[in-house]
C-alpha cells in the first residue's frame, strides 16, 4: 500500500486546510518582508494591498511637521490614525507615526504628542495568531501599548524595517493569542 491509497482521517484534513489557507499571498510583499507568512490566519483584503505609508499627508499638516522637525526626525515611513486601549480598558484616537528613529502617538484632536518611543527602546511587538487588528509595541523601560489599526500588517513590516535600519537590531514579531 504506497502514501497515496492511504486512508485519510479527520485531522489529516484539518491540517490541509490549514496550509491551504497560510498559503503565500500574491500581494505586492515578498516573503522575506511579510512577517506574519505562514503563521498568522489573514484576511482576504489584506493580502492585495498597496502600502501606501504616509496616510495623514504629514507635509500638509503643520502641526505634525512642528513635532517631528523638534525632535529632528528627518523621514517618516508611516502615518495613520490608530485606536490606543490603555490600561483601564477605554480607547482613545490617536495619529501613529513611524519614523526613521522613533514612534509618535499623537493627540489628534488637540494635536499634541503624547508619547515618544525611541526605535531602540522597543523589544518586540505581539500579535494574535487570529485575523483580527490587534496589536502590542513591547517597551521594557516604559509602559507597553495595545493598539487596534486595519493597517497593521503594514505597521509591522515598517517597525521592524525601521528597527534594522537604525540599530541593525532585528525586531522579534511575537504570535500569541493572549496579551
Amino acid at each position: 500500500m504506497n502514501d497515496s491509497d492511504a486512508p485519510k482521517f479527520d485531522d489529516d484534513e484539518r491540517q490541509e486546510d490549514i496550509r491551504m489557507r497560510l498559503r503565500p499571498s500574491d500581494s505586492n510583499v515578498t516573503e522575506d518582508q511579510e512577517p506574519f507568512m505562514g503563521v498568522k490566519v489573514r484576511r482576504k483584503a489584506s493580502r492585495r494591498h498597496e502600502y501606501k505609508g504616509d496616510y495623514m499627508d504629514i507635509p500638509s499638516r503643520p502641526y505634525l511637521m512642528k513635532i517631528l522637525q523638534k525632535q529632528g526626525d528627518k523621514q517618516v515611513f508611516f502615518a495613520d490614525k490608530v485606536l490606543k486601549f490603555t490600561s483601564t480598558g477605554k480607547m482613545k484616537r490617536r495619529i501613529l507615526m513611524v519614523t526613521d528613529f522613533a514612534v509618535y502617538l499623537v493627540d489628534p484632536d488637540t494635536g499634541t504628542l503624547k508619547r515618544r518611543i525611541a526605535l531602540a527602546a522597543v523589544d518586540k511587538i505581539c500579535l494574535s495568531e487570529l485575523s483580527d487588528n490587534f496589536f502590542a509595541i513591547i517597551v521594557p523601560t516604559e509602559y507597553d501599548l495595545l493598539m487596534a489599526s486595519t493597517r497593521k500588517t503594514e505597521i509591522v513590516t515598517v517597525l521592524v524595517d525601521a528597527t534594522k535600519n537604525a540599530s541593525e537590531y532585528e525586531l522579534e514579531v511575537d504570535f500569541s493569542n493572549r496579551y
